[in-house]
C-alpha cells in the first residue's frame, strides 16, 4: 500500500534554492513573490496560501491565484530584517468545486434539487469553523437552497446566483475547510537584509595614501578625507586592510622581491610584534582613532566596510603561537602563498583542515566580533572562494543570528558555480564578471543571467569598476571616456556598485602591456592624490550620476531593469521602471573613441508610453527636454562630450 492518501502535487516552486537547501534573499519592505505548480488528480478545484512566519515567530498567510498551466503565484511582505520562514499549504475546494458543477449543470438545464441539497450539507459542515457572529450569511444561504431545492422543478443561473451570492463565496473562502490538504516540504527560508544590502555607492581608499605632501597617511587624515567622499555621493568606503604589517619578506613597490626600508609592505599581508587581526598599524595611528574615523564616517552619512583577509605574514602572532592552523611542507617550514609563477612569501594561506578546526573558527568569529564592537557592520571578504566554504555558511549564520544587520561581500572572481555557491552560503553581495564584459552581447546576456534566471532571487552584485588588483584593458586604452562609459553602467545598470580611488583620476597605466596590474600599484607604496580642483576629472560626473541614483527610486532596484532595442551594436539601452513612478531609460555608447547613433525603438507597453500620444523625456545630465513620439527614436552620443543620456520618462 502506498505511504500516502495525498492528491495534491505542489512543485517547482520559486524562490527556492536546491531543494531549500540554501537561503533566498529580500530586502526589508520587499514584496516576495513565491509561484510554484500546484495540482491534482482529477478535476476537482484547488485553493492555496502562502505560509510565512517573521523572525518573532509571528505568523501570517496569503491566497494564491491560478494564473497559467496550473502555475500559482502569491506574496507576503516583510517587514522585519532575519531569516523568514515560508510554505505553500494546498487543499481541494469542495464548495467551488460543487458551484462550479451546479452552475454547469444550471446552463445545460440539468439541476435537480439534489444537487442543492448537496451544497447545503457543504455550507452546513463549514459553520464550525465560522465565528458566530458570521455565520448569519451561511446559514440563510442553506435555507435558501433548501427552500429552492423544495419548491422549483428546474434551477437557472439566476437563481443559483441569488442563494449563493458574493457575501456567501467571502465567508467559505475566508473560512475555507483544510482537511485532506497539503503542506509543501521542505520548510523554506529567507534571509531579509537592510537596503544596505542592495543599494549602495562604494569607495576604496588606502588610509596610508591620504597624508599630506606624500607622507604616511593616518586614520585622522582620512577622517578629514571623508568630506570630499560624501561630496561625490558614496555610501560605503571600503578599506584595505588596516593591521599591522608584517616584515618578513616584505614586498618593496611593484612587488619587487627585494625592499628598501622605507617601503611600506602590502597591508595584505597582515601581522607583526604589534598584533594581528585585533589591532591596527600603529603607522595609521590607535584604536581610538579608528573610532574617531567611523564616528566621522557616520557623521557624513557614510558607512566603512573592512577587508576581512584571513591570512598572515610570517610575523603575525597566530604563527607563534597556533602552528597547527598553517600549511608545513616536508621539512617543517610553514607554505606562503603560490599562485605560479607569483610567489607571495610574505603571506601564510590558513590550513581549513587543521586538527584544531574548533579553535581556528572561533578565533576567525572573536575577529568579526572584535570590528562589529568597533561599528564595522559590512565585511568585505578577500578571496572567499579559496576558504572553507563549511566554515562562510557557519560563519555567516552566526554572525547573523545576532546581528542580522551585518553585511558581507565576497570578493571571488572565480568560477561561475562557486561564486554562485557563495552566495547562497550567505554572501550578502558579490564581485561579478562586470568588470570584463564590454560588449552590447556580453553585458545583455550577463545581466539577462543576474535579474532573469533564479540567481536573481540570491545574488546581489557589485558592479565593480576597478579593483586595486584589476586595471582592465578597456580603461587602458580608451582614455577619459571609457571611465565615463564604465561608471554609467556599472551606477546604473546595478543597484550597488564601487570605484577604487584613482578611477576619478583616470589613473590608467599598466605595470606591462598585457597585465591589469597598476604601475606604481599602491598595494606596495603611498600614492599621494589631490582632489582640487575638480576640473579636468570624472568627480562631477560621478557627483551628479549618485545624485539622480538617491532621487530616483527605478535605480535602487536591479530585477527591474529591460533591455530596450537599438539598431547598433555600440550603443546599449536599457530601462528600469516602477509602477506610479517615473521611468528612467539609460542610452549609453560602448565606443570611448567615435561618436555613434542609433534608433532607439522603445518597448512602449513595458514603459506604460501610449504610441499615439508624444511623450517628454528630461534628460537628467544636461538638463535638456525632448519630446519623442512612438516607439522609434534617434540619439547621437558623443564620447568627448556625454557619451551616456539619462532619460525621466514621467509616470503615465
Amino acid at each position: 500500500m502506498p505511504a500516502s492518501n495525498e492528491h495534491i502535487v505542489i512543485e517547482a516552486v520559486r524562490p527556492e534554492l536546491n531543494g531549500g537547501r540554501y537561503r533566498a534573499k529580500a530586502v526589508k519592505g520587499d514584496t516576495v513573490d513565491v509561484t510554484a505548480d500546484i495540482f491534482r488528480d482529477g478535476t476537482a478545484v484547488l485553493a492555496a496560501v502562502v505560509r510565512c512566519e517573521d523572525p518573532a515567530g509571528n505568523t501570517s498567510e496569503s491566497r494564491m491565484a491560478h494564473f497559467d498551466n496550473d502555475r500559482w503565484r502569491g506574496s507576503f511582505q516583510v517587514l522585519t530584517e532575519g531569516r523568514w520562514h515560508y510554505t505553500i499549504e494546498a487543499w481541494t475546494d469542495h464548495f467551488s468545486t460543487w458551484r462550479r458543477g451546479l452552475l454547469k449543470k444550471a446552463e445545460a438545464g440539468q439541476a435537480t434539487g439534489l444537487d442543492l441539497e448537496e451544497g447545503a450539507l457543504l455550507i452546513e459542515r463549514r459553520l464550525a469553523l465560522v465565528p458566530r457572529h458570521s455565520r448569519g450569511v451561511l446559514e440563510n444561504a442553506v435555507a435558501e437552497l433548501r427552500s429552492r431545492s423544495a419548491t422549483a422543478t428546474s434551477f437557472g443561473e439566476e437563481e443559483i446566483e441569488a442563494a449563493l451570492g458574493p457575501e456567501v463565496l467571502e465567508a467559505m473562502e475566508g473560512h475555507p475547510d483544510r482537511t485532506g490538504g497539503t503542506f509543501y516540504r521542505p520548510l523554506l527560508e529567507l534571509t531579509v537584509d537592510r537596503e544596505r544590502a542592495r543599494f549602495g555607492a562604494w569607495y576604496e581608499f588606502f588610509p596610508r595614501s591620504t597624508g599630506p605632501h606624500g607622507s604616511h597617511g593616518t586614520f585622522r587624515t582620512s577622517a578629514d578625507h571623508l568630506a570630499t567622499v560624501a561630496s561625490m555621493g558614496f555610501d560605503v568606503v571600503y578599506l584595505p586592510p588596516i593591521h599591522p604589517i608584517g616584515e618578513t619578506h616584505r614586498k618593496g613597490k611593484n612587488n619587487a622581491l627585494l625592499r628598501q626600508p622605507e617601503d611600506v609592505g602590502s597591508p595584505w599581508a597582515i601581522g607583526n610584534r604589534a598584533g594581528g587581526h585585533k589591532s591596527v598599524d600603529p603607522n595609521l595611528g590607535s584604536l581610538g582613532d579608528f573610532d574617531h574615523f567611523v564616528e566621522t564616517a557616520g557623521r557624513h552619512g557614510i558607512e566603512v566596510a573592512l577587508d576581512f583577509a584571513i591570512q598572515c605574514s610570517p610575523d603575525h602572532p597566530w604563527v607563534m603561537e597556533h602552528p597547527e592552523w598553517f600549511h608545513h611542507r616536508p621539512d617543517g617550514s610553514i607554505m606562503y602563498a603560490e599562485n605560479p609563477p607569483k610567489k607571495y612569501e610574505d603571506i601564510y594561506p590558513i590550513n581549513f583542515d587543521t586538527p584544531d578546526r574548533e579553535g581556528l573558527w572561533r578565533e576567525l568569529h572573536s575577529v568579526v566580533d572584535f570590528w562589529i564592537a568597533h561599528g564595522i557592520t559590512i565585511f568585505r571578504v578577500d578571496n572567499p572562494h579559496t576558504k572553507s566554504f563549511a566554515f562562510w555558511e557557519w560563519l555567516i549564520d552566526e554572525v547573523q543570528r545576532e546581528r542580522s544587520d551585518v553585511i558581507f561581500l565576497s570578493e571571488a572572481f572565480t568560477r561561475p558555480k562557486v561564486m554562485r555557491l557563495l552566495a547562497k552560503l550567505g554572501f550578502t553581495q558579490s564581485y561579478t564578471y562586470f568588470t570584463w564584459r564590454n560588449e552590447k552581447g556580453e553585458l545583455t546576456d550577463y545581466l539577462e543571467e543576474l535579474t532573469q534566471t533564479d540567481m536573481a532571487d540570491y545574488f546581489r552584485p557589485n558592479f565593480f569598476t576597478n579593483t586595486q588588483d584589476i586595471l582592465t584593458e578597456f580603461l587602458q586604452t580608451g582614455g577619459a571616456p571609457a571611465f565615463k562609459i564604465r561608471f554609467a553602467l556599472a551606477s546604473l545598470m546595478s543597484p550597488s556598485y564601487g570605484v577604487y580611488s584613482g578611477f576619478e583620476f583616470y589613473e590608467n597605466i599598466p605595470l606591462r602591456k598585457g597585465s591589469e596590474e597598476y604601475l606604481d600599484s599602491e598595494k606596495y607604496e603611498l600614492r599621494h592624490r589631490s582632489w582640487e580642483p575638480e576640473d579636468g576629472t570624472l568627480i562631477p560626473f560621478i557627483r551628479r550620476i549618485n545624485q539622480i541614483r538617491h532621487d530616483e527610486p527605478a535605480l535602487a532596484l536591479l530585477t527591474n531593469l529591460c533591455f530596450q532595442s537599438t539598431d547598433n551594436d555600440q550603443v546599449l539601452a536599457f530601462s528600469k521602471t516602477i509602477p506610479g513612478r517615473d521611468a528612467i531609460l539609460v542610452v549609453i555608447s560602448l565606443d570611448p573613441f567615435s561618436t555613434q547613433e542609433t534608433t532607439v525603438t522603445l518597448d512602449m507597453l513595458q514603459l506604460g508610453l501610449d504610441e499615439s500620444r508624444p511623450y517628454r523625456l528630461d534628460e537628467m545630465l544636461s538638463g535638456a527636454a525632448v519630446e519623442w513620439r512612438g516607439p522609434k527614436n534617434r540619439v547621437t552620443l558623443d564620447p568627448l562630450g556625454q557619451p551616456a543620456q539619462i532619460f525621466k520618462i514621467g509616470a503615465p
